[in-house]
This record gives structure tokens, sequence and C-alpha cells, in this order.
């Protein structure tokens, strides 16, 4: 599990900073803690469906695009 998470906190990271967001900033605009968001990057944490929403949303892209590639 641990792989996973990693793998999605990559990603999450790369879309964001190729979204021009700060960790701080995207972390306000997605409603999530900026801690919590450097965890989820980080790949410490199990990330719960509804902060993908908010990911997501955030980034403009669909949950699916989000996760593609995630193995």
């Amino acid at each position: 599990m641990k792989r996973l998470n990693l793998s999605m906190g990559k990603k999450i990271k790369e879309l964001r900073i190729a979204a021009g967001f700060t960790q701080e900033g995207f972390a306000a605009r997605a409603e999530i803690h900026r801690s919590h968001m450097g965890e989820i990057e980080g790949g410490e944490v199990d990330i719960a469906l509804s902060s993908l929403m908010k990911i997501s949303q955030a980034l403009g892209v669909t949950i699916s695009k989000l996760t593609h590639g995630i193995a």
C-alpha cells in the first residue's frame, strides 16, 4: 500500500506544480489542511475518496485522470 500512496502523492504533486500552485495555496483551494496535503504528497497516508474529489476538483481534472497510471 505504501507504494500506491507514494505514486499517488507524486502524481498529485506533479499536477499541482504544473498548474502553478504552491502546496499551501493548493491546500487552501482544495480545502485540505496544508500539513495533511504534505502527508498526501509524501505518500504518508491513505487518501480518502472525499480528499481525492477535492484534489481533482481543485486541479480541474477528473478522478479518473488523477488516478490513471497509478498502480
